[in-house]
């Protein structure tokens, strides 16, 4: 066998870090079954390698027993002092049995196993490189669909995107580009398997930290969020520095920022609310836009009964109890919601505390892109998580 194989070798752990002990321990094992298939053979053999000469010899191991029962695999005392006189029993002897073709056979073995190799550590560095940016965004280009996914190219591997994972009313055309959440990457015998999403939480959050460089280098935090993809969102942000407009910054000069947002989710509409510790005025801004008047809290239940005008009870439970189910999801309150008509006639008003009214900064506290003509006239509703 050529010498080129090993300078092939060097180059392969200069390149793509395969070692080269590594390679050539994979060659042995590979001439070994090579040698064992092609003759014929079972009993137990050494491949030497010689790295400057590039020949390979195949040695027979015998063990050396007084009474031979498998010639395969043991040689007599007597034949082995024939070969070296310091041979004793329970020694092994090692017999030079290499076929005459075994070099063409040992070729092609070598080249099989270094394409696996090589394959197998691109696998690898494909598979560390994603499996970094699991939970993460990235921007992909439709490849082409079928019954069961969406494929999506990354780059360096095509990604799934299954139609659950894909927003109510989206459809893509190849050659599209589109902003994916990177949801689960696995290591298969195939190779790395990525599986994205658009309708994940966590998309819109990355979205946001692209947007808003506050978000993205820590002085605005989101908290929360709850999500019904392609139809509406609600997303608790919070600023630990009281200069800094949490909600503001969210939405940007004259909304650019998150426009972009909502622009990339199709028209997802947006809701911006500022995070409390405290959950009366939690609450109330999670139901924005519409206006709260008082919230009672039951602690041992995580529960709250919200008070709201009789004009905006259509307003805080929204179309079909969505602004009142997605206020629930945000804060992690049971959500009971009452007009101020019927919080009297039960007699619960000022029972709970009062929501304080909201400084100037709160002004953005709004629905981005929320129509409120189009919010029909609901029921009163619990939360249905």
């Amino acid at each position: 066998m050529s010498t080129d194989l090993f300078d092939a070798m060097m180059s392969l752990e200069k390149d793509k870090g395969i070692s080269k002990d590594v390679l050539l321990e994979a060659l042995e094992a590979a001439l070994i079954s090579a040698y064992k298939r092609n003759f014929n053979q079972a009993q137990n053999v050494r491949v030497d390698i010689d790295e400057s000469t590039g020949a390979i010899k195949v040695f027979a191991r015998k063990d050396v027993v007084e009474e031979v029962t498998d010639p395969l695999l043991e040689i007599s005392l007597e034949d082995a002092k024939e070969i070296s006189p310091q041979y004793n029993v329970e020694d092994v002897v090692e017999l030079e049995v290499t076929p005459k073709n075994f070099g063409r056979i040992a070729a092609q073995t070598a080249k099989q196993v270094v394409t696996q190799r090589v394959r197998e550590a691109e696998r690898g560095v494909i598979y560390s490189e994603f499996i970094d940016r699991e939970a993460d965004i990235m921007t992909g280009i439709v490849q082409r669909q079928d019954h069961r996914f969406i494929y999506v190219d990354l780059g360096r591997v095509e990604a799934l995107l299954p139609h659950s994972e894909q927003m109510p009313g989206e459809s893509y055309a190849p050659h599209d580009r589109i902003k994916v959440y990177l949801t689960q990457v696995e290591n298969t015998t195939k190779g790395p398997s990525v599986m994205v999403s658009r309708t994940h939480p966590g998309l819109l959050k990355r979205l946001f930290e692209l947007e808003v460089p506050e978000i993205y280098d820590g002085t605005v935090e989101v908290q929360s969020i709850a999500r019904e993809a392609g139809d509406r969102s609600k997303i608790a942000v919070y600023a630990e520095d009281p200069e800094v407009d949490p909600v503001g910054s969210c939405v940007g000069q004259k909304g650019t920022r998150v426009q972009a947002i909502v622009d990339e989710l199709k028209g997802e509409k947006i809701d911006i609310v500022r995070w409390s510790d405290d959950p009366v005025v939690y609450v109330a801004n999670a139901l924005s836009p519409s206006k709260v008047i008082e919230v009672i809290v039951d602690e041992e239940d995580q529960a709250t009964t919200v008070i709201v005008p009789d004009y905006q009870l259509s307003l805080a439970i929204g179309k079909k109890g969505q602004n009142a189910r997605l206020a629930a999801k945000l804060t992690g309150w049971k959500i009971d919601i009452k007009s101020e008509s019927e919080a009297g006639e039960l007699g619960l008003l000022n029972q709970g505390r009062e929501v304080p009214e909201p400084d100037a900064l709160t002004d953005f506290d709004q629905g981005y892109g929320i129509d409120n003509d189009e919010l029909e006239e609901s029921i009163d509703v619990d939360d249905e998580d």
